[in-house]
């Protein structure tokens, strides 16, 4: 667990999964949980260090009533990251962190060496509008995944186990804290901060995604100036989890160029 205490603003607890040695990379998860100690992050642990926050709000990390808007989220993982004694850390952020790793990257280009976004929320096209991710449950899980869902969801970074209503609470927790930056939509006004990005960017974006269209990946691409697109096929919105190898290949092969 690291503790953070930021002036004026307060302490926050966060989990904190590390692995590996080398060049740093801060990796932000998606809207519904933390990975855990996920295949895809060992692997780009093999030649880098990852660190992966729970984001507050999720599980055991606290502080999430400090947060009002985005801009509080994104300056708290500035100071963590600097917190850590880093000075230039590589980003990857997924889903509603690739929303907050967007935005670190724009306030903070000093920071974010190169950037990686992977089915990134933080957009609004209104002549493709998204599924809303926290309507009807079986609508959303389909929505998420090029084929069959499989029978477990990603890994969730605390075990829950023995209380048949603590994986309710967890997951009812975690969304809960997820609708105050994407409900009703995810537009923040992101938009307007993205052409500030300095950092060369990857936009990687599974092509079946069900949740946000390929052509929101397209607009990320279009709006920051440095940034390239990496579809992956057979993948909707975990491309990491049903595609790890096409995934791990196409980050790595950027992080290294």
């Amino acid at each position: 667990m690291t503790t953070l205490e930021i002036p004026h603003v307060g302490r926050f607890d966060v989990q904190v999964w590390e692995q590996g040695s080398g060049d740093p990379l801060l990796y932000l998860h998606g809207y519904e949980r933390h990975p855990g100690g996920a295949g895809f992050l060992q692997r780009l642990a093999a030649d880098r260090r990852v660190l992966a926050p729970e984001q507050p709000g999720y599980g055991s990390s606290t502080g999430f009533e400090s947060f009002t808007d985005v801009l509080d989220v994104a300056l708290f993982y500035r100071e963590l990251v600097e917190s850590w004694g880093i000075d230039r850390i590589d980003v990857v952020g997924h889903s509603l962190g690739g929303m907050f790793a967007a935005e670190l990257a724009a306030i903070a280009p000093q920071l974010v060496n190169r950037l990686v976004l992977v089915n990134a929320y933080g957009l609004w096209l209104d002549d493709e509008p998204t599924l809303d991710p926290f309507g009807a449950a079986d609508q959303v899980k389909a929505a998420k995944w090029h084929g069959t869902p499989p029978k477990a969801e990603p890994t969730n970074f605390v075990p829950v186990e023995g209380d048949p209503h603590a994986a309710i609470l967890f997951a009812a927790q975690n969304l809960g804290s997820a609708t105050k930056f994407m409900w009703p939509i995810a537009d923040r006004g992101l938009r307007r901060r993205l052409p500030l990005i300095d950092a060369p960017t990857l936009v990687v974006h599974g092509t079946s995604d069900g949740l946000l269209p390929l052509s929101y990946a397209e607009e990320f691409v279009r709006l920051i100036p440095q940034a390239s697109l990496a579809p992956i096929e057979a993948a909707g919105h975990y491309p990491m989890v049903e595609q790890e190898d096409a995934f791990v290949s196409a980050v790595t092969t950027f992080l290294n160029s």
